[in-house]
Parts: structure tokens; sequence; C-alpha cells
């Protein structure tokens, strides 16, 4: 009876044995003493029976301070936070002093509701009860406004203000740096804790552990880890269970399993660890058996335990499967309706491609918070539904949702288009209007979003306005610079960056050489920042040695391209697919196809880029056989729904003369992107069906399917293949007028082109005065192509000053002088060009033909006598003379630019080289078959004359390619028409 007497219910555990031991002294005592009764209350409380707590309270005659904050401190305790808010205002309505330990439990129900007005309120409090030195205050205080607040600044401010600060006050504040990602600060705080000789207590080691795998420092990571053993906290449920998160996210999931299988105990927490850790390194079959493990143990899973498997069945449709049965089981167990776990599956089937799954989830969410929305927006951001995702974000500025960085960062990359630019500048009113323009991510995110959409002066406005731009920041600018082909800018920001100290990472050196374009480019920085990737040890990263192979490819380094591949040990599919890109670019057809084969019977993964690239190849040589094989590895691998792989597909039938097999590829897809029809378009255009080409146009616009530059520069090159000159203009004024489109060089030449060859030289040449970017060399060669063919020699000069300003050594420019002055008969001017090309070594491409007979590829070039059958060969380009010439057929010596008499001029136009493969077609294959031939240069008039009459004496169907277009003859004539 003494000790009852002076303890009370104090050392009472067990409310069992409390309700007995308040029974009896009911018995006895009628009324229990106050101090008794509220150590009855606090037992009651710490119980969890609150309501016994308050019929105790409301049954004593008299009350003290401590009563009140007993019962206060327990609602607070249970998560009653409304309850003890109402005891609080009591107490003010009863005149009872405010002393700390009332204040501190109060600004913790706060905490817990993340009422900030409240806090405000009960700031000015503390401050008038001259409690803002008590440290049990000022740590609840710091909880508050790092709950409350946006940024832990305010927070900061308490901290640094607080006169006493103990271990709970250092955590505290190291827990509201971590809350608000600001993990160096937490080092640093605890750098500060150390030195001033706090020891750290088991909360704090598990914060600052788990910041070092957010820092992604293992180091330091292991030295605090080393601190917390040193304290006697190694086996510290809490601290194990951070060094689990750590590793996690630090991707070494061995040592995480490690700790794990070494705890003495563990609690659904550790398992929750262990479950994140596999969930966020993409293991989703490690994840699931643990949960399998975790469910045959006591661990009870929670709404954490639900999120993490499902994050980990998030990660494509191979999951999916796991993913909805885990959804199933969260119903199942009556935890679908938490807001995490609705969050979680949001995730999941916004990373399967189901975002009307996603939408329905969202919909059916009892409860949800800025996360789920922020969910949402990703969701459409993530399957390009950026329209869905802008209308998200304006449904939450109307209903006046809370919205933070990571909800700016998420609807700035729906807005990552030239077509939502303008979107993109409202939203970045919208955030300086929220006070987060200095917000370190989202000044990223807006330079990233700016250099997509080609307003890189406003990109380089935000990256200027930003107090300390990291890595990042100067990563996306050189990015966008070199994504809008602006290599000069690009080099400058660099040159900037190292300037001011930036650190280059490898993802900065990919941006600067995917930066350089030409082959003066390479002599310029080229060679300058390979040579910075040697000195800083970069060489053996995958990515910038694929950047080196693109970038010298591009640049016309191909050898140097194909060194760097072959010297190196280790190349992965990315190296192959860049490689056999490069090849196929620069006409290696032959070379690229190897080494798809290569590639493919290693054994290694084929993705899109790998089919595009082996394609590509097929198309470059015109091999229809070689691309139907790739073609078939296509459908057998699943890749026939791809639309980049179906556009490659499109392309390498169109460019091999097949164009019904084209148009089969094509039809076969129903979901078909703007690159489908961009490719469908260039086939026709390619082929000469203007109609065909502007009735797909028409169909792409009917469905909705927005088109874009590329879509317009088909379409000038199919009016231009068949001489549709105001069609033409009619599609340049749509685009630039109605469209929005601005015109890039292609279209320019494309226009210069259209009016040249239709004999509109002048309103070719105004045209070109009137852009609004200088011309360049393609402009110039097109104006001049248009002279040699209309015979206008002074236009044409002076095209050919302007091309051979801009580029001395051009050898079209002086073939295309040279041919003008020998159809004028000027061959005194004709040999001091020759004599001018000789001494400065410029040499012209050679004229090569070849057609493909059982399996075998023949080639030819002017006047070639070196083919096995080349007695055959001329035997029956005789027999072909004299049958066109039955037919009518006059040699048209204009084409042959050289100073002879009229029988050798004849001559040598019997020895082109589309005439030679044509020869042996007809010699070499059955009566009645298609002959594909192949040249690398124009066809010339008197080629295409011979080639249609001999359509018509053969019977034969002959399909010829040369570098421009595509011509079918059939009973003597031809789909261009005669006009090309």
């Amino acid at each position: 009876m003494p000790t009852f007497l002076h303890q009370g219910f104090t050392g009472i555990t067990s409310i069992v044995v409390g309700k007995t031991i308040h029974a009896l002294a009911i018995r006895r005592f009628f009324n229990l003493p106050m101090f008794q009764s509220n150590t009855l209350i606090d037992l009651y409380c710490k119980c969890g029976s609150l309501s016994y707590a308050q019929k105790v309270f409301d049954l004593m005659p008299q009350r003290n301070e401590a009563t009140w904050n007993t019962l206060m401190s327990g609602y607070v305790r249970c998560d009653r936070v409304w309850e003890a808010i109402e005891i609080f205002c009591l107490m003010q309505a009863n005149g009872l002093r405010m002393n700390g330990f009332v204040l501190a439990s109060i600004l913790t129900a706060c905490s817990k509701l993340s009422l900030g007005d409240h806090g405000l309120q009960l700031h000015s409090l503390v401050v008038k009860s001259g409690l803002l030195d008590d440290v049990f205050v000022s740590t609840a205080l710091l909880h508050l406004y790092a709950t409350c607040c946006t940024s832990v600044l305010v927070a900061r401010q308490v901290f640094d203000e607080m006169c006493h600060r103990n271990v709970v006050s250092w955590t505290a504040m190291m827990v509201a740096c971590a809350r608000h990602n600001v993990p160096d600060q937490e080092i640093e705080l605890y750098q500060k804790m150390r030195l001033q000789g706090v020891g750290a207590n088991q909360g704090a080691f598990a914060t600052v552990i788990s910041s070092c795998g957010t820092l992604g420092n293992m180091f330091l990571g292991e030295q605090v880890i080393g601190h917390a053993v040193t304290a006697g906290f190694g086996s510290d449920v809490s601290v194990c269970n951070a060094m689990i998160a750590m590793y996690g996210n630090l991707g070494s999931i061995e040592d995480a399993h490690l700790v794990f299988d070494h705890m003495p105990e563990r609690d659904v927490i550790t398992w929750n660890s262990l479950l994140s850790a596999y969930a966020q390194n993409g293991m989703c079959n490690e994840c699931l058996l643990s949960f399998s493990e975790m469910r045959l143990t006591n661990a009870i899973p929670n709404s954490t335990t639900i999120s993490s498997v499902l994050t980990a069945c998030s990660s494509g449709l191979a999951n999916l499967k796991w993913g909805m049965g885990t959804h199933g089981l969260a119903i199942k167990v009556g935890l679908d309706f938490k807001v995490s776990v609705g969050n979680a599956l949001l995730t999941m089937y916004s990373g399967s491609g189901s975002p009307s799954e996603s939408k329905l989830i969202f919909v059916l969410m009892p409860e949800r918070d800025l996360i789920s929305w922020n969910c949402m927006i990703t969701c459409y951001v993530q399957n390009h539904q950026f329209d869905d995702a802008l209308v998200f974000f304006s449904e939450m500025l109307r209903a006046q949702r809370r919205m933070n960085y990571v909800t700016f960062i998420n609807v700035l990359s729906a807005c990552s288009n030239p077509d939502y630019l303008a979107g993109g500048e409202i939203i970045h009113s919208l955030l300086i209007c929220a006070g987060l323009q200095d917000n370190i991510l989202l000044g990223n995110a807006l330079v990233t979003m700016y250099g997509k959409c080609g307003a890189t002066k406003e990109a380089s406005n935000v990256l200027l306005a930003m107090e300390e731009p990291n890595t990042i920041s100067w990563n996306a600018m050189i990015g966008g610079h070199a994504e809008n082909e602006e290599t000069e800018e690009a080099i400058k920001i660099f040159n900037m960056m190292r300037k001011n100290g930036g650190q280059s990472n490898y993802i900065t050196l990919v941006n600067v050489l995917s930066a350089c374009l030409q082959k003066e480019h390479l002599l310029m920085w080229g060679f300058s920042i390979h040579a910075l990737v040697l000195f800083s040890g970069f060489e053996i990263d995958e990515f910038v040695k694929n950047a080196l192979i693109t970038m010298y490819a591009r640049c016309g380094g191909l050898e140097v391209s194909n060194i760097l591949f072959n010297e190196s040990a280790s190349n992965d599919i990315v190296s192959w697919n860049a490689v056999i890109a490069a090849n196929a670019r620069h006409g290696h057809g032959e070379d690229a196809l190897k080494l798809f084969m290569q590639m493919h019977h290693a054994g290694l993964k084929l993705d899109r880029f790998s089919f595009s690239g082996g394609l590509a190849g097929s198309a470059s040589l015109a091999l229809v056989e070689v691309g139907q094989q790739i073609h078939d590895i296509i459908v057998k691998l699943g890749f026939e729904s791809d639309q980049h792989v179906v556009a490659a597909v499109v392309d390498m039938y169109g460019k091999c003369g097949e164009i019904d097999d084209a148009v089969k590829a094509f039809e076969r897809t129903n979901n078909r992107c703007p690159l489908m029809w961009n490719t469908l378009i260039s086939c026709y255009a390619r082929h000469g069906y203007a109609g065909k080409a502007r009735k797909a146009f028409q169909e792409m616009l009917q469905i909705g399917v927005k088109p874009d530059y590329v879509t317009f520069i088909s379409l000038l090159s199919a009016c231009n293949h068949v001489g549709l000159v105001d069609e033409g203009l009619q599609y340049f004024s749509l685009m630039t007028e109605e469209m929005g489109i601005a015109p890039v060089m292609e279209h320019h030449v494309c226009m210069v082109d259209l009016l040249g060859r239709a004999g509109r030289l002048y309103d070719a040449e105004r045209f070109i005065s009137e852009m609004l970017v200088p011309p360049d060399i393609q402009i110039w060669r097109s104006l001049l192509a248009s002279c040699r063919i209309h015979g206008n020699l002074e236009i044409g000069t002076r095209a050919a000053k302007r091309l051979l300003e801009l580029d001395p050594l051009d050898d079209s420019a002086h073939v295309l002088l040279s041919n003008m002055y020998a159809a004028k008969g000027r061959w005194q001017h004709v040999e001091n060009v020759r004599n001018h090309m000789k001494f400065n070594k410029i040499k012209k491409i050679p004229s090569c033909s070849w057609i493909k007979v059982k399996n075998k590829v023949n080639s030819f070039g002017t006047g070639d006598w070196t083919h096995p059958q080349a007695k055959q060969i001329y035997a029956k380009l005789g027999t072909l003379l004299d049958l066109v010439k039955g037919v009518g057929y006059i040699a048209n010596t204009s084409f042959v630019l050289h100073d002879m008499d009229k029988e050798q001029k004849e001559q040598n136009l019997w020895h082109h080289s589309e005439k030679l493969a044509l020869a042996f077609g007809l010699s070499n294959s059955p009566a009645g078959s298609t002959l594909r031939i192949f040249k690398n240069l124009r066809v010339c008039g008197d080629c295409h004359t011979v080639f249609k009459l001999v359509s018509q004496v053969t019977g034969s169907r002959i399909v010829l390619r040369d570098m421009y277009r595509f011509h079918h003859f059939k009973d003597g004539e031809c789909s261009c028409s005669d006009y090309w």
C-alpha cells in the first residue's frame, strides 16, 4: 500500500492488472487521490483505452495541470489529434498555465495533421509564455515546420535560434533535411553534432545512413555505420533497416541481404526495406520470393509492404500479372484503401502501359494526396498522353490542390515538344508565382523543356539566372543546343561550364560529342573532345564510346568509327547499333549488313535500332531479299507492331522498288504514328506517285495525326517529281501559314528544285533571296542543276559562283558548270573547268549501276569491260540498239559532254553503266521477269528513252532507281511521265 500511495499506477504495464487495482481502489477509497488518478489516466492512455481515461478524467472532483497534460498527450499519442486540440482549448478557457510539456504535446498534434496555421498561432503563444528556450518545445516546433512547410529554411531558422539542443533536437533537424530532400545539409548537421560532442542515438544514425544512400555515397555511409557500431547500435533494428535501405539505394543488393541475414531480430520495416531494395533495382522475382518468405513469418504485411511489391511489378507487361495478383491481395487484406497502396497501383499500371486502369484506380481512391495527383500526371507523360497530362494539371489548379516541385517537373515533361511551348511558358510563370523558381531541380527541368522545344535562348536565360547551376543544368543546356544542331553554342556552353568549375560526367561528353555534325566540326572540336575523353578516363564508358563512334561516322571519319568499334573488348548492343547505323548512313550497306548478321549470330538481343540499321543497309544496296529475311526475323521476335521498326520496313521496301510490299507493311499496322505516315508519303514521292502521296496526307489529317516538318518535305518532293508547282506552293503556304511549322533548309531545297525544274528559274532565284536563313550548298546545287536542264547559263554561272564560295572543292559544281558549257558548245570553258579540277585534284564521282541476278550483285561502270560476260553484254547492246531504232529511237547526243564527232557520241551513249546493266539483266533473266537496276547518279535523258523503248519491244517491266527517284518502265511508258 505505501508503494501504491507513492507511485500510483506508474509501474503497471498490463491493462488487466491496472483495471483490477482500479476496482480495488474504488472499493477502498471510493474516489482516488489526484496523483493516483493522474497515473491511472496515463496507464489507460498508454494502453489505448482512451474511453476509460476520459471517464476517470470526467469523474475527478479536482484536476491539476498534470491531469490535463496527461489526457491531452494520451490523445496525441493515439493520433486522436482533434480531441487533443479540444482539450488544449478547454485548458486555455479555464485559465490553466501553459508549461513546456503541454505546448510540446499540442505542437506534436498539429504536426501530425500538418496544421500549419494552428502551429503559427501556437508559436506566438510559445514566445508569449517565454518557453522558447525549452528544448522540448523548440524541438516540437522543429517537427511542426519540417512537416508543414514546403522548405526546410524555417525549420533551420528555429534550430539555429535554439539556446539549448539535445540529441532529439539534432535528430529532428536531420529528419527535416531528409524529408525536404537536402541530404547534404543533413550530413553537415551530423558532422557538427559530433564536433559539439553530442552522441547520436539510433534515430540519428538511421536517418543519416539512409541519406548516404540518397546521396549515392557508400564511403560516407560505411563511415557512419562504423560510428553506429562503435556506439553500440550496430544490431539495433532501426539502424540495420537504414543500412538495408542505403545498400538498396546504392544497388549493392548483396550487402543489403548480408545485413538482413545477420540481424538478430527483424520487424516489418526490415522486410519492407529489403523488398524496397529489390524493387528499386528492378529485381521483381527476388522481391516476390522475399514477400512469400515474409508471409511465412510472424511479420504482418502493411501498406508499405504492398506498395514495395507493386513497385517491383511496375517494370513492364511481363510483371503485370504479378502486380494484378498483389492488387487482389491488397483488396483481400483491406489495404487497397490506403493512399500509399493506391499510389503504388497508379505507378504499377502506368508502367505497364495501362493509363486507363490508372485513371480508374485514381477515381476509386477514397483518399488522395499530392503524390496521387503527381502519379497521374507522370502516368500520362510516360504514355505520351501530353494533352491529358495538361488537362489533369488544370484540374489541380481549378481545385486549388497543393503542388510541389515534383508536380511542376512532371507537367514540364509534358511540354517538351515544340507544339507545347506556350503551355511550358505558362507553367514557368505558375511555378514563379508558387515561389519555386530557385529550386535547382525545376531549373533543370525548365532548361530541358525549352531545349526540347527549340527555344534555346529561353533555356539559356534560365541557366544564367541560376545561382549555382549543377552538372545536370549544364548537361541539359548542352543537350538542348546539340538537339537543335546548334554546334557552336553547345561548345560555348561546354567551355563556360569548365571555366566555372563545373564537373563533366559521361552525359556531358555524350551531349557535346552529339553536337559535332559536320566534317569541319571534327577538325575544330571533335578531335579535341576525344583527347579530353582519353585524358579524363571516360574512354571505357560505353555511352561515351558509342557517342564517339557515332560522332566520327557523322563527321566523315567512318574508318575511325570502325576502328573504335573493332578495338573495343566489350561492345554492347548500343555499340553494335551505332556502328551498323554509321556504315548504312555512309552508303556502306554491305558492311552494315555483315555487322547486323554477326550481331544476330552472336546471340545479342536485337532491338528496334538494330533492325533499323540492318534494313537501312538492305535499302542502300536495294537487296530486297535480304530485307525480307530481316523482316522475317522482326516478325519472329515480335517487333512487327513496333512503329519505328515498321517505318523502317516500309522504307526498305520503298527504296528497293517494292512499293506494293511497302504499302502492305504499312496497312498491316493499326496504330500508325506520324513517322509511319511520313515514311509512306516519302515512298510515294520517291516513286513519283504524287496522287497517292496527296491521298495519304489527306487520310492522315482525317484521322487526326498532326503532320510535322518531315511530312511536308515528302509532299514537296512528291510535287517536285511530277512538276506540280502550284500544288507545291500551296503545301508550302499551308505548312508555314496555317500549320505554323517553320521551314527548314530541306523545305527550301525542295521549293528551289520545284521551281527550277519547272523552268521558273527567276522565281527560284527570287525565292532564295527572300529566304530568312542563308542558303547553303544544297540550295545553290539545286538551282545549278535546274539551270543545267534548261540551259540557263546566266543564272547557272551565278549559282555556281555562290556554290564554290561555300565549298571550292565541290565536285558537282564543277561538273554541272562544265556540262552547261559543253551543252552550249563552249569547249574552251569546258577545258578550263576540267583543268581547274585536275589542278585541285577534284574528282567527279564515277557513274555506277548494278543489278542483282541469281542472288549475285553485278555492278558496271561507264564503258566497263571488266565483267566476265562483257562480250555477251556488248553484243546484247548491239541487238537492243537495232530493236529500238526499229521503233523510232534517235540518239540524244546532247548528253555527251565531250567535243567529238556524232558517231563517237552515239557510241559513248551506249556505254553508259545503266545500259550495260540492262543488257546483262535481259541476257541472264527469264523472259517476262522484272528487272531492277540501280544507279548512283541521275539517269541521263537518252538512257531514259532507251529504257522506255526496250520495255516496249521486249515486254519487260523495268524498275530503275537513280539517286533521286524511281522510274517504272512498262509498255513504252515511264511512271515519271518524262518529268524528272
